[in-house]
């Protein structure tokens, strides 16, 4: 309604000024008049820029870093976080694909020469199986040491490596997949680093945005009507500018 209004009094004022004394341009200013009178005395429409939120650019940057910056108006620099973003998260990928891949490697090859079967097995066997040629000697080991409870099953945990090549072969493909599977971690802690990063600064910018905001100029439009004693009631536009 405020928009239309304003539009309607410069429409107005346009009219007024170019038929002046004309008796329908008279009646034009009192239906304007009259519509105004109905509204509130004071409609203002203020042209300024808003403050930015830092916890707003904090959440954005933790979520997607350098979308904080990004709400700060400071993409320039936002975007390199948004690059490494999807760097890390393609190193990500890429080890986390290679390592599984590796272990899956290690069980076929332990299943067709160490004699394994593979179901229900967990990571502390396959650890075991590459340090030790057979279950008899690591079942001794553990009798020595009188550890019975870490004893294996002959009849389901049983493995026998022909040779100390192939137990050897089959502990570096273990070794590659675990060694990259724990490399991961350092991916996402380089991940949480970023995030980090990002977010202060968005703050930064944030707070740069909001410093220079004060120094800008605003400025705003009101309209209103004017009543004063023995003087017919008179449109008033006001510009305004702040600093």
């Amino acid at each position: 309604m405020k928009y239309s209004l304003l539009s309607l009094l410069f429409f107005t004022s346009i009219t007024l000024g170019q038929v002046t004394g004309n008796k329908s341009s008279l009646e034009l200013k009192n239906r304007v008049i009259e519509n105004l009178k109905s509204q509130p005395s004071d409609i203002s429409l203020q042209f300024e820029r808003t403050k930015k939120n830092p916890g707003l650019a904090i959440i954005y940057s933790l979520l997607l870093p350098g979308m904080g910056e990004l709400y700060a108006d400071g993409y320039s620099s936002g975007k390199y976080f948004t690059i490494a973003e999807g760097t890390l998260w393609g190193i990500f990928i890429g080890m986390n694909t290679y390592a599984n891949w590796q272990k899956d490697r290690y069980i076929a090859y332990a299943v067709s020469n160490g004699g394994i079967n593979s179901s229900g097995k967990n990571a502390d066997f396959y650890a075991t199986i590459a340090d030790y040629s057979n279950i008899n000697e690591y079942n001794d080991e553990q009798a020595l040491n009188r550890d019975f409870s870490a004893m294996y099953n002959a009849e389901t945990q049983y493995w026998s490596w022909p040779t100390t090549e192939q137990r050897k072969t089959y502990r570096g493909m273990w070794t590659s997949s675990e060694q990259t599977f724990n490399d991961i971690r350092f991916v996402v802690g380089a991940l949480i680093v970023n995030r980090i990063a990002s977010a202060i600064n968005a703050v930064r910018l944030v707070s740069a945005y909001n410093k220079n905001l004060d120094n800008e100029l605003s400025w705003n439009v009101s309209v209103g009507l004017q009543n004063k004693a023995n003087i017919p009631t008179t449109l008033v536009l006001n510009f305004q500018t702040s600093l």
